[in-house]
């Protein structure tokens, strides 16, 4: 692939943002109820074994993206190290992906503004969003990794707030309460209410949350420095995302008993609104709505990524690996969010919309399937360079081969397996077994064809 048009405006910390723009979306600060729901306070472990295997993926990561900055990496590497068929499946899927999350950030924008503003339906901000991510993702791509690095700072401030906040209200020096202690976290069943298999099926979950740190990867071919950026944003991206996931969310199940999480609002802000911080609660609406528009801007960066690296690659029609006069990929930015807006006037037309509903659904499904790709190509990559003599050449290595490799490809499989099982995640994986299987047919067909027409 030729990436040397591609323009390499990103700084370390673009990359790191945009890396947590994408993972910390309002799903995170709406749907933590839903994981508190499942596993009650043990859903702290659940998210620490779900950091421990992010860790394990950009590591992984690491090593193939500072060995070969590309854009669309993974993509890339899997054609190279594990098959084209494979790789083809898996960029369609993982396009699929963010075609059907994106809209549903932008619908959430939406839902949020109607609160603020009735007299405008939610669609019209739906949007109106839309065509605001799209205009970010057209600038030149350090333009986009400025926006996209304030919209993820003011999540993080949101969420360090939270953090001291609740931490004060525990410790009993703001609020009437007084000493919390460990009254409300073992207070409604103990630690592990619903038995300790539920921290099982809520890690499968929670890998739908984390989702989006392998942006890093498909930023590498926009990257200034890619051989000293790369690793250094995989480590600290990593402890960031655990840090910004694990403190926040034990200081939560801290102040609020998990049975009275809900969807109904965001559980942040239901937690210090009990204690009277009802002005709290405003300001987590407006965080949400960045939250939200933050999601879309890096899921729609990794959607028009992975189409041009599919398009580059003969896996989609060529036309759409076009770059413009600044150096970004327009053609596959607008492909991407025209298929944005296909599913939000899907959404308008049909609230409860089947299809919507099973697109939404596949994203832990083709993301899972994602970071297999990335921990398999490294591991066949480095067992290459191993056999030819050529291992030491490498600038980064991943730690602890193959243990930390092979960790991460089991963990996520025995996740697909325990998906395939359970009744209330069989529907995710149903669906997306048929997104990434069609692709690597159709790859598989049109090769026999055009080998038949060469004879």
């Amino acid at each position: 692939m030729n990436e040397t048009k591609m323009n390499r405006g990103l700084k370390n910390r673009h990359l790191q943002l945009i890396s947590l723009g994408g993972v910390i979306g309002s799903g995170y600060f709406l749907g933590t109820g839903y994981v508190l729901e499942q596993a009650g306070p043990a859903a702290v472990l659940a998210y620490l074994l779900g950091g421990l295997i992010v860790l394990c993926v950009m590591l992984c990561l690491a090593e193939l993206a500072v060995e070969k900055p590309i854009s669309g990496s993974f993509v890339t590497y899997a054609r190279e190290h594990i098959s084209p068929t494979w790789a083809c499946g898996v960029g369609w899927a993982y396009w699929v992906t963010w075609v059907a999350y994106v809209p549903s950030e932008m619908i959430a924008a939406g839902i949020i503004m109607n609160l603020f503003l009735p007299a405008v339906s939610q669609l019209w901000w739906a949007v109106f969003f839309s065509l605001l991510v799209t205009c970010i993702n057209l600038f030149h791509v350090d333009k986009f990794g400025e926006s996209e690095s304030w919209l993820a700072l003011i999540k993080i401030i949101a969420l360090v707030a939270f953090s001291i906040v609740a931490g004060l209200i525990c410790l009993g020096v703001i609020g009437e309460q007084g000493f919390i202690g460990t009254s409300v976290l073992l207070g409604s069943g103990g630690f592990a209410p619903n038995g300790y298999w539920s921290i099982v099926l809520t890690m499968v979950i929670i890998l739908v949350n984390f989702q989006g740190t392998e942006i890093i990867g498909l930023a590498a071919g926009e990257c200034e420095n890619p051989a000293k950026s790369i690793p250094v944003a995989v480590r600290n991206v990593t402890w960031r995302i655990i840090a910004l996931y694990i403190i926040p969310i034990s200081l939560l199940v801290s102040i609020l008993p998990w049975d009275k999480a809900s969807l109904e609002e965001s559980v942040f802000a239901a937690a210090v609104n009990q204690y009277g911080f009802t002005g709290f609660g405003a300001f987590f609406a407006f965080v949400i709505l960045t939250a939200a528009i933050s999601c879309s801007n890096s899921g729609l960066y990794g959607a028009a990524r992975a189409m041009h690296a599919l398009a580059k690659m003969d896996m989609a029609p060529k036309s759409l690996g076009g770059l413009n006069k600044n150096g970004m990929p327009s053609r596959a930015i607008w492909i991407s969010i025209c298929a944005c807006w296909a599913v939000i006037m899907l959404y308008a037309f049909n609230p409860d919309s089947v299809i919507y509903t099973y697109l939404l659904a596949v994203s832990g499904f083709t993301g899972a399937i994602a970071w297999i790709s990335i921990c398999w190509s490294q591991y066949r990559s480095r067992k290459a360079m191993i056999a030819a003599g050529t291992a030491d050449t490498l600038q980064y290595k991943t730690p602890l081969f193959p243990y930390v490799t092979l960790f991460g490809i089991w963990s996520q499989v025995i996740c697909l397996v325990i998906m395939a099982f359970t009744p209330d995640l069989q529907e995710a994986f149903f669906t997306g077994v048929p997104l990434l299987i069609a692709p690597m047919v159709w790859y598989k067909l049109r090769a026999k064809r055009r080998a038949a027409l060469a004879r």
